[in-house]
C-alpha cells in the first residue's frame, strides 16, 4: 500500500476484517447511571473499558476501548497488555471507578475516571496522562482505540469519520443503532479500518506512527482510532454516545461534553448515593462493609431500564475471549432463579422497589398454566426451553418475602402464586432440570424450594380466607417432606467410611416416564459436560443444604450432619482465601486441567456461592458464619467483583491461572453477590434471611408428617403403605370410578375443585392389607379415561420406607 493512498480520506482496505471475538469475562467492574433516562452500561477489565451496552442491559455494542501509547520512535504500548493496572472506588456507595495504568518501567501513567451521563446515553471517560520520565516530556503520543460490536456482533458494522457542529467525531452504525465517538478537545487525526488488516493497532505497531487516515469502513469487523490532542493540556474527556440515528447519537455526545466532567461526576455519584441505606454493616463484615455496599450497587446495576424488573445474571460472557458472535446469550439473560436471588439480596439490603418490579416482571412472563421459561430475554421471550421446577417456585418465595417486608404495595400476587403452585403439584416432584440445569430427577434443592413455596402459597390462601386451598397446598407439601429421605438418601454410600446414609446430588428420573420409581441406591446418572456415567449414590453435592436454609429440615438432623461430612470429604477445597466447594464430583463445567477454556467439556471448579451457602448452614447450626463472610470478601477481585468459579488446582506454569484466582467463568455473577449480601444480613439478624418461618415451624420444629400418598398423572404411584389415604389429583373435573376388590364392586367419587386449577379425591385404604390393591379410572365430563390404574398396598417393610 503506497503512502499517498493511506493518507487519503478513503475507504479502508481489508474488508470484512478477521473473525470477531468477545473479550475476557473476568470483569473488574461494571457500571451505569442509576437514572432510567440513561440507557448505557459498561464493564471493565485489564484497566480498560470492555463492553458498552445500549439501549438495554443485554445489548453489548463494543468489544473494548483502550489507549495506545507511543513515543513515535521506539515503542508502542497497548494499555490492556503493557501496563500495570490499579482500580479504585473514589466514592462509597457508587459505581464510580478510577483506573490507573502505569508503565512497567515507571515512565508514565494514565489516570482515568469513568461515569455515564446521568440523563443521557453517553459514557464519559476523563483521562490524565502523567509523564514521569523527563526524557519523554512532550514526546508521548496517545491514541484512543475503539472496537465496535454493534447490537451484539462484530459483523456487518459500518464506521466513518464525521463532523457535527464543527466537531471531529466518528459514527458507527448497524441496523437501527448508532454510536458516536468523540473527545474534548477534538481528535487531531482519525481513521477507521478493518480489524486485523487496516485498523489503528496494525498501523501503529508497524512503525509507531499513525500513517493511515481512512474515512470509511463498511459492513465488517471495524475499529476506530483517534489521536488525542495533548498540545494544551494532559487532560481530556472521551465520550461514546448512542442513539437510533446519527443525529441523536452525535448530539447526545456533544450535549454531554458541553457539561464539565466534574459536574457530570457529581450528579452520577449523588444518584447512586440516594439508593443507599443508613445501615452500618461494619460489625457484620471483615472489610467494614465495603463489599456489602458495592454488591448492592452491582445488583441494582443489572436491571434493565426499559424492561424494568428484568435483571440479567451477569454482564459477562463466560470464556468470552474464546467465543465468537454465535454465542448470542452469554449470561445476558434472565433466569428466574438468579433474579429471585438478586431480588432477595436487595431486600436484605433494605431495597424494596426493584424486588417488587422483579416480581411483577415475572408475573407478566408466567404462562397461564403457571410455568416460567428456563431463561428469557429481558423482553420476556423464552431463550432456552427447559423446565425447572425451582424456577416456577421461587417467585412464590419472593412474593412472600415482599409481603413480610410490607412491600407489595397494591400488587396482588395471588394469580402468580396460585398458578405456580398448581403447576408444581401437577408436574412435580420430578424436575426436568435441577438448579444446575443439567439433570432430571428428584433434586434436594428443587424439592426444598417447592416445599417452602407451597407453604408460602398456603399463607397467601389463608389471607384470601380460602382454607380449602390452604389445606390442599399444605397436604401436598407435607407429602413431599415425608418422602425426602426415601427419594434422595442412599443407604449404600461408600464415599466416606462409616457414612452409608447421606443425601445424593440427585436421584435420576425422567419426567416423561410417569411411573414413580425413585431408587437412590441403584440408579445410574449421566453427568453433563462430559462427566460420564456413574451410580447416582456416588455423586454428591451441597444442594441438600437448601433444606436447612429454607427451614424444611433442622441443621442438626443426623442425615444432614452426615451428608455435610461427605461433601466436605469429596468437594471441599482449601484455597488461599479459605474453604470453597465444588458443585458435585465429576462436574465438567469449567476449564480443562491444562487451563484451556471450557468448550463443552472440562472440570468444574470451586464456586464462591457454595461458601456462602455453607455460611448459612453454619449460622443455622448455631455457629459463627463470620469466617465464611471473610472468605467471600477475599474471593472478590481487585475491583470487588465475585466470580462464578475459582481455580482450585495448582498454579499453572504459564501464570494464566493461580490457585484461588477467578477462572474464565462469569464475573461478576449476581448470584454470588446476592449470596454474600444475604449472608451478611443473616449474620446481622442471627437467623437465615432466606428462611421461610412457617416452613421451619412446620417441619424443622414440629416435624409434621403426612397421612396421604399422592397420585398425579405426572407421578403415578405404584404402591402405598397400608393405612395411608390415596389422594388423586387432576387438572380438571372428573368422577373417579374405583374398586377395592378387582372390580367385583365399584364406587364413584366426585372430585373436589380447589380453586387452584387442581381437583382432588381421596380414596381411603382402611381395612386393606398388604397384597390388596386400589384400582381406578376416570370419567371426564364427556367420556371415559379409556384405561385403568392400580396402586398396590404394601407393608412399611415391603416398601423400604418409600412408595
Amino acid at each position: 500500500m503506497t503512502m499517498d493512498i493511506m493518507n487519503r480520506k478513503s475507504i479502508a482496505v481489508g474488508s470484512p476484517g478477521i473473525e470477531p471475538r468477545w473479550t475476557s469475562s473476568a470483569k473488574d467492574g461494571i457500571g451505569t447511571a442509576y437514572h432510567s433516562s440513561s440507557r448505557v452500561w459498561f464493564t471493565l477489565s485489564h484497566g480498560i473499558v470492555n463492553e458498552i451496552y445500549f439501549p438495554h442491559v443485554d445489548s453489548p455494542n463494543t468489544r473494548d476501548l483502550q489507549f495506545l501509547i507511543t513515543d513515535g520512535e521506539s515503542f508502542c504500548h497497548e494499555e490492556r497488555r503493557d501496563t500495570l493496572h490499579q482500580i479504585e472506588y473514589p466514592e462509597r456507595n457508587s459505581l464510580l471507578y478510577r483506573l490507573t495504568n502505569s508503565d512497567h518501567e515507571g515512565r508514565y501513567r494514565l489516570v482515568k475516571e469513568i461515569v455515564v451521563d446521568p440523563h443521557a446515553s453517553v459514557l464519559l471517560m476523563h483521562t490524565r496522562l502523567e509523564t514521569l520520565d523527563t526524557k519523554l516530556q512532550g514526546k508521548l503520543h496517545l491514541y484512543a482505540l475503539l472496537a465496535p460490536h454493534m447490537k451484539g456482533t462484530g459483523k456487518h458494522n459500518s464506521a466513518m469519520v464525521c463532523g457535527l457542529g464543527g466537531r471531529k467525531l466518528f459514527e458507527v452504525q448497524r441496523e437501527d443503532t448508532d454510536m458516536s465517538f468523540g473527545c474534548a478537545p477534538d481528535f487531531i487525526r482519525r481513521s477507521v479500518g478493518y480489524v486485523g488488516v487496516s485498523d489503528g493497532w496494525q498501523d501503529l505497531m508497524d512503525n509507531f506512527q499513525m500513517n493511515w487516515e481512512f474515512g470509511k469502513a463498511e459492513d465488517g469487523n471495524v475499529a476506530l482510532i483517534g489521536e488525542i490532542d495533548l498540545s494544551e493540556a494532559q487532560e481530556f474527556t472521551l465520550a461514546v454516545g448512542f442513539g437510533h440515528n446519527s443525529h441523536s447519537a452525535c448530539s447526545h455526545l456533544l450535549q454531554s461534553l458541553a457539561t464539565p466532567f466534574a459536574d457530570q461526576r457529581e450528579k452520577y455519584v449523588s444518584q447512586w448515593r440516594r439508593t443507599g441505606s443508613d445501615d452500618d454493616w461494619s460489625a457484620h463484615t471483615k472489610d467494614k462493609g465495603e463489599l456489602m455496599c458495592l454488591s448492592r450497587c452491582v445488583l441494582l446495576a443489572h436491571e434493565d431500564k426499559t424492561f424494568q424488573g428484568a435483571f440479567v445474571a451477569s454482564l459477562s460472557i463466560p470464556w468470552g475471549d474464546t467465543k465468537d458472535d454465535s454465542d448470542s446469550g452469554g449470561y445476558h439473560l434472565v433466569w428466574a432463579r438468579d433474579m429471585v436471588q438478586t431480588a432477595t439480596g436487595l431486600l436484605a439490603c433494605g431495597q424494596t422497589e426493584s424486588p417488587l418490579r422483579a416480581l411483577i416482571w415475572l408475573a407478566c412472563i408466567q404462562v397461564d398454566d403457571g410455568r416460567l421459561p428456563q431463561n428469557s430475554s429481558i423482553r420476556g421471550i423464552p431463550h432456552w426451553t427447559g423446565i425447572q421446577l425451582d424456577e416456577v417456585a421461587v417467585p412464590i418465595l419472593l412474593a412472600w418475602r415482599l409481603q413480610r417486608a410490607n412491600a407489595l404495595r397494591q400488587f396482588d400476587p395471588w394469580t402468580l402464586v396460585s398458578r405456580a403452585a398448581s403447576f408444581l403439584i401437577l408436574h412435580g416432584p420430578v424436575t426436568a432440570q435441577e438448579r444446575w440445569e443439567e439433570n432430571s430427577g428428584y433434586s434436594p434443592s428443587t424439592l426444598a424450594t417447592i416445599i417452602a413455596s407451597l407453604v408460602c402459597a398456603a399463607e397467601f390462601a389463608i389471607g384470601k380466607s380460602d382454607q380449602l386451598a390452604a389445606d390442599f397446598l399444605l397436604d401436598y407439601a407435607d407429602w413431599l417432606s415425608s418422602h425426602l429421605e426415601d427419594w434422595m438418601v442412599t443407604s449404600r454410600g461408600e464415599l466416606v467410611e462409616g457414612k452409608p446414609r447421606h443425601y445424593i446430588r440427585i436421584t435420576p428420573a425422567d419426567p416423561n416416564k410417569t411411573v414413580a420409581a425413585p431408587d437412590p441406591n441403584h440408579a445410574e446418572i449421566v453427568i453433563g459436560n462430559g462427566g460420564g456415567q456413574h451410580p447416582a449414590r456416588y455423586i454428591v453435592g451441597g444442594d441438600f443444604l437448601q433444606l436447612v436454609r429454607l427451614g424444611v429440615r433442622a441443621a442438626d438432623d443426623p442425615l444432614i450432619v452426615d451428608s455435610v461430612v461427605v461433601i466436605d470429604r469429596v468437594l471441599k477445597r482449601e484455597l488461599p482465601q479459605g474453604p470453597c466447594w465444588r458443585r458435585y464430583n465429576h462436574d465438567g463445567y469449567g476449564e480443562k486441567p491444562d487451563g484451556s477454556a471450557y468448550d463443552g467439556t472440562g472440570e468444574g471448579r470451586s464456586w464462591p456461592i457454595l461458601t456462602g451457602e455453607r455460611g448459612h448452614y453454619e449460622l443455622a447450626a448455631g455457629r459463627d458464619p463470620m469466617p465464611f463472610i471473610d472468605t467471600m470478601e477475599k474471593f472478590a477481585n481487585a475491583g470487588g467483583m465475585l466470580p462464578e468459579q475459582l481455580w482450585d488446582a495448582d498454579d499453572l506454569p504459564n501464570g494464566g491461572l493461580k490457585r484461588g484466582d477467578p477462572t474464565g467463568s462469569a464475573m461478576p455473577l449476581c448470584w454470588a453477590h446476592a449470596e454474600y449480601v444475604s449472608l451478611v444480613r443473616s449474620h446481622k439478624d442471627g437467623v437465615c434471611f432466606d428462611r421461610i418461618e412457617p416452613a421451619y415451624q412446620r417441619y424443622a420444629k414440629s416435624k409434621t408428617n403426612s397421612t396421604f400418598e399422592i397420585w398425579t398423572f405426572a407421578h403415578q404411584l405404584q404402591q402405598i403403605t397400608a393405612g395411608k389415604t390415596l389422594r388423586i389429583i387432576t387438572d380438571k373435573a372428573a368422577t373417579i370410578h374405583w374398586s377395592l376388590d378387582g372390580w367385583a364392586t365399584a364406587n364413584d367419587l366426585e372430585i373436589r375443585d380447589t380453586g387452584l386449577g387442581c381437583w382432588f379425591g381421596d380414596l381411603p385404604s382402611d381395612g386393606l392389607q398388604p397384597g390388596d390393591s386400589i384400582a381406578f379410572t376416570f370419567h371426564w365430563q364427556v367420556d371415559w379415561q379409556g384405561n385403568n390404574f392400580q396402586v398396590a398396598i404394601v407393608s412399611l417393610q415391603q416398601s423400604g420406607g418409600t412408595t
